[in-house]
C-alpha cells in the first residue's frame, strides 16, 4: 500500500528593498551585508564598515538604481519570482509560496502560508534559485531557513533541493533560452555571473588544498568542487556552449558586481570596455548566476553595462533575459519536485 505524503513547495530568491526609499534600501542593505557568509569578517568590524560606511554611502545611489527598473508591481526580482510561483502552482497540486533571504517575504511567512494552505503538511521542499554553490547565495539562503525552522519547532521535514548547475534539465532550458538569440549577427556571447570574493571560494573548499591553488584547479577532478562556485559556472558555460555548439572563441566567462578587492575575474565592466578594441563590435551578454532578472541584470549589465559596451566603440548590444517563467524552466522545477516525491514514496511501499 502506498502512503500519500502531504507536501509544500518554497521558492527561495535572494530578495528586494520593499521601496525605492532610501530608507528602505538602507533597511535591505543592512541587513544583506551584515550576513557573516556575505562579508566574512569579524561581527564588530562588519558592523564598522556596512553601517558606518558602505550602506549610508550606496544606499541613496542603489535607490536611484532600483528606481530605473521598479515596477507598477513592485521589484522586477519579486515580481518574476511570484510569476514562477504562480506558473509551477498551475502545474502541481502541492501548494506552491515564495521566501526571500533579505527582505520580503521571510522563510517564516512562507512556513506560515504552507501551514494555513495544507492542514497537516509533512514535508516542505525548498528550491534555492541559484544554480551554483556559494557562501553567499545558496548556503546562506539553505543556512537561514534551517535556522527559522529548528527555532520555530515546525514538525514537517524540510528538504532541500542541491544546486542543478549541471543538471540536464536546467541545461536544456538555458539553452533553449539562449538560441534565440544566436540567430542574429553577433560576434560574441559574454557569459557574466556574480561576483565572489576568492576567499569565499577557498573557505568552501572542504579538502582546504585544492581551489584556486593553481590556474587549471577547476578542471582538475576533486571532491571540492561540489562546493566551489568558480568551478561550477564554468562547468554551466561549458555545457551549455557544447549543447548550442559555440565554439571557444565566441563566448567567454567573467564577474560582475564586486565589492572590495580579491574578487574573482575578470571583472565584467572592464571587459565590457576592452572587447571592442579586440574586434568584438556585436555582444550578446547572459547571466546564468540569476534565474530571475533584477538589479544586477536589468540595471548593471542591461542599462550601465550596455553604456560602458557603446562607448568603447560597440556597434550592438544586447542582454538575454533571465530564464524568469519560461516554460521550460518551469518544467524542470516541476522536474525536481516530482523527483523527490518519487524517492520519498519509494520508502513507504509495502
Amino acid at each position: 500500500m502506498m502512503s500519500i505524503i502531504k507536501r509544500g513547495v518554497i521558492l527561495m530568491n535572494l530578495g528586494s528593498p520593499d521601496s525605492t526609499e532610501v530608507k528602505d534600501v538602507k533597511k535591505y542593505l543592512n541587513q544583506f551585508l551584515m550576513d557573516e557568509r556575505v562579508i566574512d569578517y569579524p561581527y564588530l568590524l562588519r558592523l564598522l564598515l556596512v553601517k558606518g560606511i558602505i550602506t549610508p554611502r550606496r544606499a541613496p545611489k542603489s535607490a536611484e538604481a532600483y528606481k530605473t527598473i521598479w515596477t507598477k508591481e513592485g521589484s522586477p526580482l519579486v515580481v518574476f519570482t511570484k510569476k514562477l510561483q504562480q506558473a509551477l502552482q498551475n502545474e502541481i497540486e502541492e501548494p506552491v509560496e515564495i521566501a526571500m533571504r533579505y527582505g520580503n517575504p521571510s522563510p517564516e511567512a512562507a512556513f506560515e502560508a504552507i501551514l494555513k494552505r495544507e492542514a497537516g503538511i509533512e514535508e516542505v521542499i525548498a528550491l534555492p534559485l541559484y544554480p551554483h554553490y556559494a557562501m553567499s547565495s545558496y548556503e546562506t539562503a539553505v543556512e537561514y531557513a534551517w535556522e527559522i525552522y529548528k527555532k520555530k519547532k515546525y514538525s514537517f521535514k524540510l528538504t532541500f533541493i542541491k544546486p542543478f548547475y549541471k543538471e540536464e534539465n536546467y541545461l536544456h532550458a538555458l539553452a533553449e533560452n539562449i538560441k534565440p538569440y544566436l540567430e542574429k549577427e553577433y560576434d560574441h556571447l559574454l557569459f557574466s555571473y556574480h561576483g565572489v570574493p576568492g576567499r569565499h571560494i577557498r573557505k568552501s573548499d572542504v579538502t582546504q588544498g585544492h581551489c584556486l591553488k593553481t590556474d587549471n584547479c577547476c578542471e582538475v577532478a576533486s571532491h571540492a568542487h561540489e562546493f566551489c562556485y568558480r568551478h561550477q559556472v564554468i562547468t554551466t558555460t561549458k555545457l551549455v556552449t557544447d549543447a548550442l555548439n559555440i565554439p571557444k572563441s565566441k563566448y567567454s566567462i567573467s564577474f560582475q558586481s564586486r565589492l572590495g578587492k580579491g574578487w574573482l575575474t575578470p571583472f565584467t565592466d572592464i571587459r565590457l570596455h576592452e572587447l571592442p578594441a579586440e574586434g568584438i563590435k556585436k555582444l550578446l551578454v547572459v547571466c546564468p548566476a540569476f534565474v530571475s532578472d533584477c538589479l544586477e541584470t536589468l540595471e548593471e549589465i542591461a542599462e550601465r553595462g550596455k553604456d560602458i559596451f557603446m562607448k568603447a566603440a560597440g556597434e550592438s548590444y544586447e542582454m538575454i533575459p533571465c530564464l524568469n517563467t519560461n516554460p521550460l524552466w518551469v518544467k524542470t522545477i516541476e522536474s525536481y519536485i516530482q523527483s523527490i516525491k518519487e524517492e520519498k514514496t519509494e520508502m513507504v511501499l509495502r
